[in-house]
């Protein structure tokens, strides 16, 4: 499972191949490959307006129609080529909890390993807020293959679920982490979109129970849309699935008290995200801010080597647009600089009309391909799932020459509004950000409720175990996780418990760094957690298990993980 949180979103499909049009222009659509994909945590959410039945099966505009009770859009192809065609539906990632999270990857890799070994080109993946299968052959290939998936998803080969809990876990290990892995837990907070930047809790623990539960309620016939590119169906498809009902999108969910934000750290570039209303300006203007970003940046004053910018559908209303410069330790100063006053010049609207037109050009140029009914198909499914208006072709291009500068210098502002920005070394409040926060509450006040644990490294820390939260002391400030509100509890059999709050702050009740915490006060925790948080972890190495440092004033080494302020998206 890739999370496509990592870096600016691309408008790319798989090998290079550009995205099908959507009401803002191109959006990432996973292409069907030789193996299972991996995941996207943030891939392609453009989704809805249902494509009128009557509509003729044109080049542009796709056919409705219905197999067995799952909306079907159709659009030909100039022919030649093989069957192309998807199963999409509305459940990801940002459905899940915390300590859940993997549910419904594991449903996607059970539904598709009784397919085996195969020469055929199919693809499955789960993204934020959906969930695709892909296939790519003859008639009869697309057929089977659709056909094994429906089968697989009413009766789940549960008998290989620790296997693929584990094929789940490793690809997880080996998946790389972009610069802005951080930027959706800042957010978000440890729920919905924030999920992304945590690992997959759910492969530790999840059973049989749970995920043929799962595939009930969110892969049914009534939260599924199927797309084909031909201009009939296939014979011989049987895709029964149980009765539902097509699933809301998650509500997005807030850690930020104000933006536009920052946060230090990080890879040693400068990533920033915001949000803003979906739309063919919105889409415009990423790619305007992409090339202005490349231009300063490289080639202009040779700070960076990637300087770029990505535009993706969140739900059905708004889009993150995401963008990132990398940077060498010499060079970080000019680089953060140098990116705020790229920002400042198009807030100001200081936007020449041949970046707006250069920009244009190149969004135009996805028409000059053959088949673009055919490219626009899972768009438009996508679009019936979430409901987002699709607009034609034609629309999209009026849409594009309307554009202008004033409007692009609106985005521009509504982006800013939004950011958050994570940048290496010092602070950015100078442009305006203020800074997100590193702490659940101010170091001074009432002390907290609950027995007092001292912490053995340093006087001036302490951990308070309470009736109704957890609470960390330091100098700095402090860090409280409600029980009511844990997003997770990782449980360990040495006793720790770690506690991540849904504003994602985390608490790390460690018994060998703190006095008295005896198993009577850690059941206190056990007892007030509710118990569908709790994420049984996997025995640690003596070496992992922090111990007290010696006194010197201060926490160092492993005992510095214990008041630590961070929202940290790694287990």
């Amino acid at each position: 499972m890739t999370q496509q949180t990592e870096g600016p979103v691309t408008t790319e499909g798989p090998d290079g191949a550009r995205g099908p049009v959507t009401a803002d222009g191109p959006a990432t659509i996973e292409g069907p490959a030789d193996t299972e994909s991996p995941v996207t945590a943030d891939g392609p959410d453009d989704a809805e307006s249902p494509v009128a039945t009557e509509s003729p099966v044109t080049a542009e505009v796709p056919l409705a129609t219905e197999v067995d009770g799952i909306p079907t859009l159709l659009a030909p192809t100039s022919g030649g080529g093989p069957v192309v065609a998807g199963l999409l539906f509305r459940v990801g990632a940002a459905d899940e909890t915390l300590a859940t999270a993997g549910l419904t990857h594991l449903v996607e890799h059970l539904a598709l390993h009784r397919h085996g070994v195969s020469d055929l080109h199919y693809n499955g993946s789960t993204a934020a807020t959906h969930t695709h299968f892909v296939v790519s052959g003859t008639a009869e290939e697309v057929v089977a293959y659709l056909n094994g998936v429906c089968a697989s998803l009413r009766d789940l080969p549960v008998e290989r679920l620790a296997i693929e809990r584990e094929i789940l876990r490793t690809e997880q290990a080996g998946r790389g982490r972009g610069p802005n892995h951080q930027l959706p837990l800042w957010r978000y907070g440890a729920q919905g979109y924030g999920l992304a930047s945590y690992p997959e809790y759910g492969t530790l623990h999840l059973t049989a129970d749970a995920v043929r539960a799962w595939a009930a309620t969110w892969f049914t016939r009534d939260n599924a849309v199927l797309w084909i590119a031909a201009d009939t169906v296939p014979e011989g498809l049987d895709l029964t699935l149980p009765a539902g009902r097509r699933q809301p999108l998650p509500v997005p969910t807030s850690a930020l008290p104000v933006t536009p934000a920052y946060l230090t750290g990080g890879s040693g570039g400068v990533v920033l995200d915001g949000i803003v209303r979906r739309s063919t300006v919105a889409a415009l203007f990423a790619e305007v801010l992409s090339r202005a970003l490349f231009t300063d940046l490289r080639q202009k004053g040779g700070y960076s080597y990637t300087a770029d910018c990505g535009y993706q559908p969140r739900d059905k209303d708004h889009a993150t647009i995401t963008a990132f410069a990398d940077a060498l330790p010499q060079k970080q100063d000019a680089v953060v600089g140098g990116f705020i006053d790229v920002l400042a010049r198009l807030r100001a609207g200081t936007i020449d009309q041949a970046e707006l037109d250069s920009a244009r050009t190149k969004t135009l140029k996805q028409y000059e391909v053959p088949d673009t009914g055919t490219a626009l198909l899972p768009s438009y499914a996508l679009n019936l799932l979430t409901g987002h208006p699709n607009i034609t072709p034609d629309e999209h291009r009026a849409e594009l020459d309307a554009v202008t500068v004033e409007d692009l210098r609106e985005v521009a502002g509504e982006l800013y509004d939004s950011a958050l920005i994570q940048v290496p070394g010092r602070s950015v409040d100078w442009a305006g950000f203020t800074a997100a926060p590193q702490w659940s509450g101010p170091s001074s006040g009432p002390d907290p409720a609950g027995t007092v644990h001292r912490s053995r490294a340093n006087d001036a820390v302490s951990l308070a175990v309470g009736p109704e939260a957890v609470t960390l002391v330091t100098p700095g400030g402090r860090i409280t996780v409600r029980y009511d509100a844990c997003a997770a509890m990782r449980v360990y059999p040495d006793g720790a418990r770690h506690l991540i709050g849904f504003d994602a702050f985390v608490v790390e009740v460690e018994p060998t760094l703190y006095a008295k915490l005896t198993p009577v006060r850690m059941a206190v925790i056990d007892a007030a957690v509710p118990a569908a948080a709790a994420v049984p972890m996997p025995e640690r190495d003596p070496d992992e298990i922090p111990q007290p440092s010696a006194r010197r004033g201060g926490l160092k080494d492993r005992a510095l993980g214990a008041l630590r302020s961070l929202r940290p998206g790694r287990g």
